[in-house]
Order: C-alpha cells, then structure tokens, then sequence
C-alpha cells in the first residue's frame, strides 16, 4: 500500500527541548493508524509538526507523495491534511451553524452545503442545535461538532487526538462506531488516543511512541500477542 502520510527520522521539539528523536511513521489510503503511548511520549507534538503548527529540527513529511516538511499550515490544510486537536478548540461563542461553516474556510468552499448536510446526517444532534452556541453544548455534543468542522475541509487524511477524552463510556462507544463508519467510506485517520483496548480494535496498524521514539510498529494483533509490549506501554 503506497503512504498518504509519511514521517521519516523526524526530530524536533520546543526551543532545546527535544521530543521527537528519529519517528518514522506511515499511513495508508483508507488505513486506521492507532498511535499510543502515555503522557509525554510526543503523540501531540507528532501531530502538530506534521500538520506545520511546530517545526521540525530534522527529517521529512510527505503527503500523498510530496515534500510538506515546513509547510505553512494553512498550506497543509489545503492539501486534505486535517486535525481534530485534543479539547476539541471550538468557537465557545459561535452557534453549531457557525463553527461547521468554519470548517470549510481553507478547503471544500465548493461543496460546501453538500458537506454540511452529510455531517449532519452523521451527527443527528447537531442538527437540532443548529442555533445553540457551542460553549453551552456537552462535551460530547462539542467533541461531535469538532469532528463534523474536520470534515466540512474534505481531508484526505483526519488526525483525531485524543476523542474520546473526558467523554462518558456510552458516547466513546459512539464515537468509535462512528470512526469505524467514516474508515468504511474510505477516509484514512491517524488516531491518538490512550483508550487502548477500542483504538486497537478497529486500527489496521499501530505504533507506540515511548519518549519521542517508536519502540512498536505492526498489526493490533501483533501488538497485543507481546506479554512485553502489553504491560510495558499498553497497561494491559
């Protein structure tokens, strides 16, 4: 399977800082990739150097084959490569109506109201608060409207950090149906998450960064099979 996104020896950090030490990482057309690991492992500075929001010190990202290494970000985000950021980041005082449309600033302006309708036929619920501003909505109705913004901008590629976070069991168990559904039509999502046992369950592939470096890469079940792997950075 050839990559849509690709990360090789990337390295990098915040000032002297260094998080990322080498990550090499893949994803494929129509792949769910599952990355893991705890706290600080670099799981969101991963995603924010891919996406352009911090620079690297070293190494390359390539998106459906071309060099985005230092790109703008809103250059990434007109290329399909899109981010649903950990706690969500909506617009608190603009109504549902309002932050979808957002969505499709830098990209989809042309099948805009095409894009609106089918995020709400996903999201039933944002539908019936339309008019309601986003800050007064629960978290899960929030974390619903940050995903439906993502995918007002047709992305190519949706990294979801941490979505399921702080929401209650009956909604992760939602969300997951609903990244599974989104997989079935096609749509390739990097998914960081610490909810260990679900990511896998529906994941193609998966890596585990410990200390900015992948120390696992391959399929859930192989992952899984390691007693090692498991209850050193699975908790499991």
């Amino acid at each position: 399977m050839s990559a849509l996104l690709e990360t090789r020896s990337l390295r990098g950090g915040y000032g002297r800082t260094e998080v990322l030490r080498g990550v090499d990482l893949s994803v494929g057309a129509g792949e769910i990739v599952a990355l893991l690991g705890s706290n600080g492992a670099g799981k969101t500075t991963l995603n924010n150097m891919v996406c352009g929001l911090v620079p690297s010190a070293s190494g390359s990202v390539r998106f459906e084959g071309e060099d985005i290494t230092g790109l703008h970000y809103r250059k990434v985000v007109e290329a399909g490569l899109i981010q649903v950021p950990e706690g969500r980041r909506i617009f608190p005082n603009l109504d549902v109506r309002e932050n979808l449309l957002l969505g499709a600033y830098r990209r989809g302006r042309a099948r805009r109201e095409q894009n609106f309708e089918r995020v709400l036929e996903l999201f039933p619920r944002l539908r019936e608060r339309l008019s309601q501003r986003a800050g007064t909505m629960s978290g899960g109705e929030q974390q619903m409207l940050a995903i439906g913004r993502g995918l007002m901008a047709e992305p190519r590629l949706l990294i979801l950090d941490e979505p399921s976070l702080g929401l209650s069991p009956l909604l992760v168990e939602e969300l997951f149906t609903l990244i599974g559904q989104l997989h079935t039509q096609g749509l390739a999502v990097l998914l960081v998450e610490q909810n260990v046992g679900q990511s896998l369950e529906i994941a193609d592939r998966a890596y585990v960064l410990e200390n900015g470096a992948v120390r696992f890469q391959g399929r859930p079940a192989e992952l899984l099979a390691s007693d090692l792997l498991r209850r050193a950075y699975l908790g499991l």
